[in-house]
């Protein structure tokens, strides 16, 4: 049986950039016929076949299943505002200490259409983090919308990290101390907020949009290489980019009407702001770059968003430039090198720990 994460990689995109973009959704046979041999326990009614309806009921069964499995504890505050938009919250996990403590972002996948700050739950995160010593921030931001563009989605995770900083002293947090990891769009948000030059407005009438917005450290987990989409067929071809590429090659993802303005001055503006992979230079945090799946080459939608290649493209850019990366592409045998943590989380409990004492852990004798 797949997990709720490999079912919503094969779900985002037609169920949610379609549906979120108001475009009728093109699911065909064929689609349909893919995902009943992939989860044929999702057809509930038994009749042989797989609809929208009986998927995301699937889901959403498979997500609540894994959270309460790993038995996450509550978090110490609970949707807490960081901006002005309704999904502009944050779940909080504060760590034992005596001391302001490091924290960690979590941001969530789901192709800017789908996921939740609750998400995090269904994996074991958050108590790796609170055993270290590591507060954590769960974030929700807007979804892909015509009135919202990846931009301003990207603007939201960033501002979350300045609100952490602007409650530093009530959340006692350590301000100087601030990692973000994600899986697919969380993982390339992760590493646009990596890469991104301070957003910091010292003379903002917003307090927190005065904070900054850099990390410690980051971590990407089957991320993307870039937001900048036309450059997607570079790699990975125009055909694969024409045929996979769906609501992601609509000028409407930059806020635009037409191919001609994604091209032209202001589109190309656009574009740059969320081109995290030109933005790599020697003054960037260090990071951390996986990537699961097990063979590289377009073969499928999954594919073509997650292939290992997006991560070594990242992987040799950061050592072109001179910032720090530890890779695990194992496709691509591309493995981190003696001594250099083997796993995401290790990787960021290194770096936010550093010279701190070791935590006190509650009822440890």
């Amino acid at each position: 049986m797949k997990s709720p994460k490999t079912l919503r990689l094969i779900l985002l995109f037609v169920l949610g950039g379609l549906v979120a973009c108001a475009q009728e959704p093109k699911i065909t046979p064929e689609l349909l016929k893919t995902w009943y041999k992939q989860f044929p326990d999702a057809d509930t009614d038994k009749d042989g076949a797989l609809n929208e309806e009986e998927a995301r009921i699937y889901y959403a069964k498979m997500q609540a299943a894994a959270i309460a499995a790993n038995k996450t504890p509550a978090p110490t505050l609970t949707d807490v505002s960081y901006g002005p938009d309704a999904r502009n919250v944050l779940d909080f996990w504060r760590a034992s200490s005596e001391h302001p403590t490091p924290v960690l972002v979590y941001i969530h996948g789901g192709g800017f259409f789908m996921g939740s700050k609750a998400d995090v739950r269904a994996s074991r995160l958050v108590q790796q983090s609170l055993a270290a010593g590591v507060s954590v921030a769960s974030i929700s931001y807007r979804y892909l919308s015509p009135a919202v563009p990846l931009q301003d989605v990207l603007r939201d995770c960033a501002r979350a990290v300045q609100f952490l900083r602007s409650q530093a002293a009530e959340l006692k947090i350590d301000k100087t101390r601030i990692a973000s990891c994600g899986s697919s769009a969380g993982a390339g948000t992760s590493m646009w907020l990596a890469f991104h030059p301070d957003m910091a407005d010292p003379s903002n009438p917003d307090p927190v949009l005065r904070e900054s917005t850099r990390l410690t450290c980051a971590v990407s987990w089957d991320g993307q290489f870039t937001y900048d989409m036309p450059q997607w067929a570079k790699y990975f071809g125009a055909d694969n980019r024409q045929r996979y590429g769906g609501i992601y090659n609509s000028p409407g993802i930059y806020g635009l009407k037409s191919n001609e303005e994604v091209d032209g001055p202001v589109g190309q503006k656009l574009r740059a702001e969320c081109d995290f992979y030109a933005m790599i230079s020697a003054d960037d945090p260090p990071v951390y770059l996986g990537c699961g799946l097990k063979t590289s080459g377009i073969t499928d939608l999954n594919q073509y968003l997650h292939d290992p290649k997006h991560t070594q493209l990242l992987y040799d850019r950061c050592r072109e430039q001179g910032v720090h990366a530890v890779a695990k592409i194992p496709a691509l045998n591309i493995l981190p090198a003696a001594g250099e943590p083997p796993y995401g989380e290790v990787f960021m409990f290194k770096y936010l720990t550093a010279g701190l004492p070791a935590p006190v852990v509650p009822g440890a004798k």
